[in-house]
């Protein structure tokens, strides 16, 4: 029986990996035809800026050991958020350990020994977009922070969700990263304001305001 290994991530702990565990599950069954109990699952909730999560390590170290014929991912953003560690990563499955990658969102199926050169070449813009877009969410943050330290009210006023004030100057909170992961969901639609307020112990209001008169602050403008 082929020896299938699926990879999800999201970027907090209250955040659902659900979506991506039925993505992958479905994509197996239908797709490469195999039963679900041939899958064994890779799990993180963590930052994709590097490649230290225990799932992903677990995966790799399974992939090197031959115990994994198959690795299949939602999209290239779950598994690297960098071109380097992209790169890395598909030599690593596919060129030393003679693995199969399937990336489902970008419908990609890099096979050992396949020298397409339109679908390598692909991949990496894929991983380029992907490093830039965090790399512009990050500036478009820093330069928000800038422009809202130069209004009145962040000098008096409580701090935006996410931030804390020292010496009357914003600064990223010990739970920015998780406000941010959770605003971009739903602005992307997979979390509703409801359950974002809920994980974030605030209220909609201030979801929506942080959304609608703030983005910069997060990355989202």
């Amino acid at each position: 029986m082929t020896r299938i290994a699926t990879y999800h991530r999201v970027s907090t702990d209250d955040q659902s990996l659900e979506r991506q565990r039925d993505a992958t599950s479905t994509y197996v069954q239908d797709r490469l035809d195999a039963p679900l109990d041939s899958i064994e699952f890779y799990e993180d909730k963590s930052t994709g800026r590097n490649t230290d999560r225990q799932g992903y390590i677990d995966l790799m170290a399974d992939v090197e050991n031959g115990s994994v014929d198959v690795v299949v991912v939602k999209s290239v953003s779950r598994i690297a958020r960098s071109i380097r560690d992209l790169d890395r990563t598909v030599e690593r499955v596919v060129d030393e350990s003679n693995v199969e990658l399937h990336i489902i969102n970008e419908g990609f199926e890099i096979l050992p020994d396949d020298s397409d050169p339109f679908q390598s070449a692909m991949l990496r813009l894929l991983g380029v977009f992907a490093q830039l877009e965090a790399e512009m969410a990050q500036q478009r943050a820093k330069e928000g922070i800038a422009v809202r330290q130069k209004e009145e009210k962040y000098s008096h006023g409580p701090a935006p969700l996410g931030y804390e004030k020292d010496e009357g100057h914003l600064v990223e909170g010990p739970h920015y990263d998780e406000v941010v992961a959770v605003l971009n969901d739903v602005v992307s639609e997979n979390l509703s304001k409801r359950k974002a307020a809920d994980q974030l112990d605030t209220t909609r209001t201030t979801i929506r305001a942080s959304i609608n008169d703030r983005p910069e602050l997060y990355g989202l403008a």
